[in-house]
């Protein structure tokens, strides 16, 4: 679809000019810009085959942006801009769904952590942000990813796979498979704790990789941003994937890496999360 198409429905102009954001790995993300008020905006095609609800993402963000106005919340908030008739979500002709999103001026984003204090700044953000949006009461958060953290299935999907592999590539896989079942009880503990509501459940952002803070030139953080995957569960979803992302010294997916965990960035991740 011309993407004309769906800019005017938002601004109302053909005065504009938009480039990619290469930096997701799922929605299609654009920084546009409305020549004729010198704003800029970020326009985002949701990919609807991750996000099957992309309605219930626009929900869940407009009731935690009301969570951080009603609480004093300091950073600033990315704010869901409707279109010209109101609506939040704009379909084109092949049924995809389109959003706008106000922007960050003067702000940066990194993939990995540059330093050990960014890496405690972003921690520290994070955890003000959960302290902000988890009050006495909860709201009616939905998921926009259906069992993406229902470990007992993640475990079940795992040992079913594993049966059903053909020999060589079990072989392939030999010492990974090995460090899996050592520690397989750790997860069927987790599980366990949660069906006998040992663990709290909180609204948690579960999407804590450092590319979701905005910072500023000085390497602090201006905003949370991507809330397109809050969802209700524990607080410890969110420290684990921090320290799993933070500390990993090499590409997230390089599954050839070795010994490629950083004690210090643990230490910083651990120092900003508790910080608050």
């Amino acid at each position: 679809m011309e993407i004309n198409d769906i800019v005017t429905q938002f601004i109302n102009t053909d005065n504009y000019k938009f480039s990619p954001i290469n930096d997701g790995l799922i929605n299609t993300t654009y920084l546009l810009e409305d020549l004729d008020h010198q704003k800029k905006f970020i326009l985002q095609k949701i990919n609807h085959h991750v996000f099957k609800q992309p309605e219930v993402i626009v929900n869940n963000h407009l009731m935690i942006n009301e969570l951080l106005r009603s609480n004093n919340y300091h950073f600033q908030i990315i704010e869901p801009v409707p279109s010209l008739t109101h609506e939040f979500l704009i379909k084109d002709v092949n049924d995809e769904p389109w959003r706008m999103l106000s922007f960050v001026e003067n702000s940066i984003t990194f993939l990995t952590a540059p330093s050990l204090q960014t890496a405690f700044e972003a921690a520290k953000a994070f955890s003000y942000f959960l302290s902000i949006v988890n009050t006495e009461k909860l709201p009616t958060i939905k998921d926009t990813l259906p069992n993406f953290l229902n470990f007992e299935k993640r475990i079940a999907d795992y040992k079913k796979a594993l049966e059903n592999a053909v020999s060589h590539l079990k072989e392939n896989a030999k010492a990974e498979i090995e460090v899996t079942n050592q520690l397989i009880s750790l997860p069927d503990e987790w599980i366990e704790m949660e069906k006998s509501n040992q663990i709290p459940k909180r609204i948690i952002h579960a999407d804590v990789k450092i590319s979701n803070i905005l910072f500023d030139q000085n390497h602090k953080p201006l905003a949370v941003i991507d809330l397109d995957t809050v969802m209700i569960s524990t607080i410890l979803y969110d420290f684990g994937t921090m320290i799993q992302s933070y500390t990993n010294t090499t590409h997230e997916d390089d599954g050839r890496a070795k010994n490629n965990f950083n004690p210090e960035m643990y230490k910083a991740v651990k120092k900003g999360f508790f910080s608050i």
